[in-house]
């Protein structure tokens, strides 16, 4: 099955004779329907090739079909061709030869939301709300937002020319920046006086030593008056499975993180803490909301099972599947991304299609939150095709519902119950849906 995998993705013209070639090299019965279905897949393929209203590549038509055929698994299995796979790999690193420089689209220009301190975009005097309109001379007029993005990447010292519209300036400026290597720093942290908040945003190559960094200086800044850890998960929807068993990891001494099991009991793997903690008994918690997911959900599944901080916040997204990055050809053909296992919190719970309930659930505003919208994809639940847990069942929350009081007006709620929770200044009552004490603003 290996040689007529790599036939299809060459997609070339002897496609179809190619699987008919490949297909007999397999016995028995179950081969002989393969075959069959594979020479119908083949009529299919030359009908359209032949007949179609228009003429279309023989590698789209297959690069569809592949991804017809994944699409049809689970909503996180698909295929990536090499660009695909390239922006994917940039992403997972966090680094990449560039300007240093967030970015949206607007009316048809590049608008700069913020240069990145320490970056060629800041130094050039870069600022918020400047127009990019051509990149090397070419009009960024009808050029997506990632076709934009690509031009502006490149090798480290190598040079890009920009056109960049200021308001209150009569005259567009031409710059010429010289690219460097760019950190996404995946980990943002401040000292909250006596509260350690740490935030991360995605799960990337860079995670781990961003949380080092965060845990030393805020430990520093705050010195013997830290009472408290809070790591914000909200909304962060993934990455590398690997930082998150680090993370986890940082926050306790010993015992299980995760689990994974794929169709095979011997694909099944288990990952440990090792001993020591970065700030062992220091309180913690972990805010968490719908936007939660995949190695979020791993890391707030683990502390919570090992007791070693409270949840708060709202249930998670519920994506408890693994996808395993396949490269095809070593990389020039794509890549297939393919959930192969399922993984588990340390007491043997699936979060598949069922999410993390917290321990304490908290609403950002007092209003109650709209009737779901059939449409909206809210939860790993609401994706088509999505793998059910078996035996599991996402089960309504019960007990109260911490909210601010009409009337009050908080930048951030949750982060200021938990750290209130941290200080001592929270008691949760069962029998009302608000705290007990009243509140002050962050």
């Amino acid at each position: 099955m290996n040689k007529i995998q790599l036939t299809v993705l060459a997609g070339v013209g002897g496609f179809v004779a190619a699987l008919i070639f490949a297909a007999p090299m397999t016995k028995g019965v179950a081969s002989t329907d393969t075959y069959r279905q594979l020479n119908l897949f083949g009529d299919v393929f030359e009908r359209v090739k032949n007949d179609y209203v228009r003429e279309v590549p023989d590698s789209d038509l297959v690069e569809n079909a592949i991804n017809g055929m994944l699409a049809s698994l689970d909503p996180h299995s698909s295929y990536m061709n090499p660009k695909n796979f390239s922006d994917m790999q940039v992403q997972t690193r966090g680094e990449f030869g560039g300007l240093g420089l967030e970015v949206t689209m607007e009316d048809g220009l590049i608008k700069v939301i913020s240069p990145m301190d320490g970056t060629p975009a800041a130094r050039a005097g870069l600022k918020t709300g400047d127009l990019i309109s051509t990149i090397d001379g070419t009009s960024i007029q009808g050029l997506t937002l990632s076709d934009a993005v690509d031009k502006m990447r490149g090798p480290a010292n190598s040079q890009v020319k920009i056109t960049v519209i200021r308001k209150g300036e009569k005259k567009p400026m031409e710059l010429t920046l010289t690219r460097a290597i760019i950190r996404v720093d995946s980990v943002r942290f401040r000292a909250e006086n006596d509260i350690a908040y740490i935030r991360i945003t995605t799960f990337n190559e860079q995670t781990e030593e961003g949380l080092e960094r965060a845990v030393d200086q805020t430990k520093s800044q705050i010195g013997s008056r830290l009472k408290g850890i809070v790591l914000d998960l909200r909304n962060n929807p993934g990455g590398l499975l690997d930082q998150a068993i680090a993370v986890s990891d940082a926050f306790l001494d010993q015992g299980e993180v995760v689990s994974t099991r794929g169709r095979r009991a011997s694909d099944t793997q288990r990952y440990n803490a090792r001993a020591g903690e970065v700030l062992p008994g220091i309180p913690m918690v972990v805010l968490i909301n719908e936007g939660s997911a995949s190695a979020s959900e791993i890391v707030a599944g683990a502390l919570q099972d090992h007791k070693r901080a409270r949840l708060v916040g709202m249930r998670s997204f519920g994506k408890g599947s693994v996808q395993t990055v396949i490269p095809l050809s070593g990389g020039t053909d794509g890549a297939l991304r393919l959930t192969t296992a399922k993984y588990y919190t340390p007491s043997g719970r699936s979060i598949q299609a069922t999410g993390i309930d917290p321990d304490i659930e908290v609403q950002q505003t007092a209003e109650a939150p709209p009737a779901p919208d059939p449409r909206d994809i809210r939860s790993e639940a609401d994706l088509r095709n999505h793998l059910e847990d078996e035996g599991a069942q996402a089960k309504p929350h019960v007990g109260p519902v911490i909210k601010p009081k009409p009337g009050e007006k908080f930048d951030d709620f949750q982060l200021t119950y938990a750290e209130r929770l941290l200080r001592g200044q929270e008691v949760v009552s069962m029998s009302t849906a608000t705290p007990a004490p009243a509140h002050a603003p962050n």
